[in-house]
């Protein structure tokens, strides 16, 4: 029996496939952009400055300040360059850093927005932003945030490091699996979220087998477009809670905090969600799904402990009041005992 429920198509525009990245001038073009800025992270200098190139007289000028977790610092002064430069357009290039910065700017001047993902985190199509400022990461949708245009091409994710690539994938895997529990999923979002998880499990070890596979990097793309679309689509769980609170209070990493942490939220859900855990199984092709991404990551050279990526014991005690503070919505009731075993598992690093 099939459940009512509400599903809203995306709006983004969509430029898939190698070589892709040749449109972005016609693309810039047909949203009518005559002063872009281009976005990106420090680390991106190269690939901002080929943006750069490939915009040319409507590039008026490079910010390269993105940083993990979006800091309300780089989000002021990237808003400065906006003002000063009279932008009327964005073009992020990059990851999550990038784009969620892009987003940042938009939430302010509703500016509309050219993503460019070199990762697999899926921020590029979601309406979903977030700023940290003193400590705390703070999240939020805006139908204005979501970019406009979406240019992926795999040929510019070769360079993404082997390990920083099957993070990224499950990152990406993390917003699919809450996708299919969350309390506002639907059939279209299911289909969408077992096809990403399918898609980035044969994807992913073949990246790390060869980072140079073009077909295994079209095929995570693909998988974090589809993962992304399902971010963006429903709300998001306890897993997320959790990433948001020992990212933006923590300052740990990204996509490694979502590694550690994946497999003991689908654990903890396991019994309140049986049709969702027979879908992930099923795309992993598994018979326990929170043993599956577990050994995904492990066996793909991933750090599955909290304390291997930067996390104090002594902080465990913080990230468990704050992750009990306005939690988000959960198939399993969010308790004090079992998220502090879920915590302490996930910072050993234990199979759960």
């Amino acid at each position: 029996m099939i459940a009512p429920f509400i599903y809203s198509a995306t709006k983004v525009r969509v430029v898939f496939g190698a070589e892709s990245f040749a449109s972005l001038g016609i693309e810039a073009e047909l949203l009518g952009l005559e002063r872009v800025l281009v976005i990106s992270t420090p680390g991106q200098s190269l690939l901002a400055h080929q943006v750069a190139s490939k915009l040319g007289m409507r590039c008026v000028g490079t910010c390269q300040h993105a940083r993990m977790h979006v800091p309300i610092d780089a989000v002021k002064q990237a808003l400065e360059q906006v003002h000063h430069l009279c932008i009327d357009g964005l073009v992020a290039i990059g990851g999550g850093s990038s784009i969620g910065l892009a987003k940042a700017v938009a939430l302010k001047t509703e500016l509309p927005i050219i993503a460019i993902p070199t990762t697999y985190s899926g921020s590029e199509m979601t309406p979903i932003y977030g700023i940290t400022e003193h400590g705390v990461k703070k999240t939020g949708k805006a139908s204005h945030v979501q970019p406009q245009v979406v240019i992926y091409d795999p040929d510019l994710t070769i360079n993404l490091p082997r390990d920083v690539s099957i993070t990224s994938g499950i990152n990406a895997i993390a917003h699919a699996v809450e996708g299919l529990y969350a309390k506002d999923t639907n059939p279209v979002v299911n289909l969408m979220a077992e096809e990403g998880i399918k898609a980035l499990a044969i994807g992913l070890p073949a990246v790390y087998s060869d980072p140079g596979d073009i077909e295994a990097r079209t095929q995570c793309l693909y998988g974090a477009w589809l993962c992304g679309i399902v971010l963006g689509s429903v709300g998001m769980a306890l897993h997320h809670k959790l990433c948001h609170t020992l990212g933006g209070s923590f300052n740990l990493p990204h996509a490694e905090t979502h590694t550690a942490i994946l497999p003991h939220v689908i654990a903890y859900n396991r019994q309140a969600a049986p049709d969702s855990m027979q879908r992930i199984a099923r795309a992993l092709g598994v018979d326990d799904p929170a043993c599956g991404i577990y050994d995904l990551a492990k066996n793909n050279g991933a750090k599955v402990s909290l304390q291997s990526i930067g996390m104090k014991e002594e902080d465990l005690d913080t990230a468990l009041q704050l992750a009990l503070q306005n939690p988000y919505w959960n198939p399993q009731e969010v308790e004090f005992g079992p998220l502090e075993s879920l915590l302490r598992d996930a910072y050993n690093g234990d199979c759960p």
